[in-house]
């Protein structure tokens, strides 16, 4: 509700959950790459990283799912930033054309880029002592961390996705009113 009544649209709410359902995604592929054999099966420097990472199958409990909910705010922020500042451009400059609107699209991505992609580094980053880590608690933090770090592996590919669905929207309607 409260994305809807930022944006006042279906549409673009709609978008910005389209991105989360992608990173969700991305989480349910690492929980999977996790239980794989062959998943971090090197050794760098002389370090095992499967013992390193503590790499072994895990069970769907409440902490995965914890890490899910995390990753929803998380990836939900980086759509919000983006069509935020697609809205606000769009609003100021009001394309005619297709052409326009994919002009006004790319400048906003641009402008957008740089804030997403540190949101999601400094998360991966400070993730990885999570997943490194071996004493009290790790059993459950492990676990919590692990969608939240897959999730936002994958969010570099929603970090395109919403401004193109944005400009998809923006020339549908734009052809609509023709």
């Amino acid at each position: 509700m409260l994305i809807y009544f930022q944006f006042r649209s279906v549409i673009t709410t709609t978008l910005v959950f389209s991105t989360i359902f992608v990173c969700w995604a991305g989480g349910l592929v690492f929980i999977w790459l996790y239980g794989q054999p062959w998943f971090l099966h090197a050794t760098v420097l002389g370090v095992d990283l499967r013992a390193l990472f503590q790499v072994h199958p895990v069970n769907m409990s409440i902490a995965i799912w914890v890490g899910f909910l995390a990753l929803f705010g998380i990836a939900s922020d980086d759509a919000v930033v983006i069509c935020t500042y697609m809205d606000q451009r769009f609003g100021k400059v009001r394309p005619t054309t297709v052409a326009a609107v994919r002009d006004a699209t790319v400048y906003a991505g641009k402008r957008r880029i740089r804030a997403c992609l540190m949101t999601t580094a400094t998360t991966v980053l400070a993730l990885l002592p999570v997943l490194t880590s071996t004493g009290r608690g790790a059993d459950i933090m492990v676990p919590m961390s692990l969608p939240s770090f897959g999730g936002m592996a994958i969010e570099l590919v929603t970090l395109f996705m919403a401004p193109v669905l944005y400009c998809w929207v923006r020339e549908k309607r734009l052809s609509a009113q023709s």
